[in-house]
């Protein structure tokens, strides 16, 4: 055999066995994800066709790993955005809060790009895509909260809402562009 031979060979081995990778995490995610239904109790019929949606989004990172290398990165972030919108329809179905989509969006985009960059670049070994993804990952979550917080507390989406909640909020927006003016009226223009 040849030197170009033997590349495409290596090509092919190396192929089967990130396929055989990803099959693998899929089934433990699969696995994992019933395992603790079952201990949690729940109810798969109130989760139900959300759970089609994250199927789909393991399928893509089961992609994304057959691929490989920084193209498979192409694939990871779309089965992140897939897997976090099917999570959050299957919270949703299952409790019919579905208002929430006005802050859970952030789990989506930017949360899903973070979280499939970061197990793809940790599943992969390639560090610097693990911590491309948590800017994205962690901007998300505090997107999240925030939004969380404000759309929870002080509009009372849900119907949990803070008494005065909306003076601590016109307080709060005031007390921003103060210190905002502050800072820029006091800030130096560089020489």
């Amino acid at each position: 055999m040849g030197a170009t031979e033997v590349d495409v060979m290596d090509k092919i081995v190396d192929t089967e066995r990130r396929t055989r990778i990803g099959l693998g995490i899929l089934l433990i995610a699969v696995g994992a994800i019933f395992l603790v239904g079952r201990q949690l109790d729940l109810d798969w019929r109130s989760i139900g066709w959300p759970i089609f949606v994250i199927g789909g989004g393991l399928a893509l990172f089961v992609l994304a790993i057959a691929v490989g290398g920084k193209p498979g990165a192409g694939f990871a972030v779309p089965a992140g955005i897939v897997t976090m919108t099917g999570l959050v329809l299957a919270v949703q179905n299952a409790t019919g809060l579905w208002a929430t989509w006005a802050y859970a969006w952030a789990l989506v985009a930017p949360g899903g790009v973070g979280v499939g960059l970061v197990l793809y670049g940790v599943l992969t070994r390639q560090r610097e895509l693990a911590r491309g993804g948590l800017a994205p990952l962690l901007t998300g979550a505090g997107l999240f909260v925030g939004f969380a917080a404000f759309f929870e507390l002080f509009v009372g989406l849900s119907g949990l809402q803070i008494e005065g909640g909306d003076t601590i909020l016109a307080v709060g927006v005031i007390a921003l562009g103060v210190i905002l003016l502050v800072v820029g009226a006091t800030r130096r223009r560089p020489a």
